[in-house]
């Protein structure tokens, strides 16, 4: 396909300023789009925004996507991510990109651009461990991330599994699974009067640990051997590891 010739027949599509072989297109006022060819043409990058807009913020992500592209889509995964981004009023610290099979975009009204789309958008370095399957990173990309809002807090990656005999809760699927780190935070204190119970979960650089109750003591188990903590200090010491 003339990549090219496509985009520049894109609805409402402009030069983006700042930024060569470079664009901006909108579809309605709440849906905007950028996009920068990577560097042999072939590809774009393609960044995009719901609602709040800036304009900045999209020539900022391309720039860095196209700097660091072979870094960010040429490694084999299905969410890519490279850390050291920053631009004034944002606390992004690093820029992702999911490649087609996980986005999915143009895919109704042109698949071939589709195949050699890459999404790139502003985000945090400890919400990807570089390991995910591709259901997990269409899960991270379609239903947890929301990488289209620019005004989003991070959400860090994290896998758990568990079991509540006193409360019959646990999970139902074979080992850790994603979750956001509010479940696991609600779960960990559940497990008081729950002998037998546990929390587990991994974080993006793949360390586990595991939370129990033990008999008027709360435990945590990992890689630094058995502790015996207060629930502030494990809850404390959760949110910490997932950052």
């Amino acid at each position: 396909m003339d990549l090219l010739s496509t985009i520049k027949a894109f609805r409402n599509v402009a030069p983006l300023e700042g930024l060569d072989q470079a664009w901006k297109w909108s579809l309605n006022p709440v849906l905007h789009f950028a996009g920068a060819l990577t560097g042999d043409g072939t590809r774009l990058l393609q960044t995009n925004q719901r609602g709040k807009h800036d304009e900045s913020l999209a020539r900022a992500v391309l720039s860095f996507a196209r700097e660091h592209e072979k870094t960010l889509i040429g490694e084999g995964r299905y969410i890519g991510c490279v850390d050291g981004f920053s631009t004034p009023g944002y606390a992004f610290d690093a820029v992702a990109a999911a490649v087609p099979d996980v986005h999915g975009h143009h895919k109704a009204q042109n698949p071939d651009l589709t195949a050699v789309t890459y999404i790139v958008f502003p985000a945090y370095a400890c919400e990807f461990s570089g390991r995910e399957t591709l259901p997990e990173a269409e899960a991270r990309y379609t239903k947890m991330l929301h990488p289209a809002e620019i005004g989003r807090e991070p959400v860090p990656f994290v896998k758990m599994s568990f079991d509540n005999p006193r409360t019959g809760g646990g999970s139902t699927n074979p080992g850790r699974a994603l979750t956001y780190p509010r479940i696991l935070l609600q779960e960990i204190p559940q497990l008081e009067n729950s002998p037998g119970g546990y929390v587990e979960y991994e974080n993006r650089e793949g360390k586990i640990w595991r939370v129990a109750w033990d008999g008027g003591n709360w435990v945590l188990s990992g890689e630094a051997g058995r502790r015996e903590m207060s629930l502030e200090e494990v809850l404390s010491f959760t949110e910490s590891s997932l950052r």
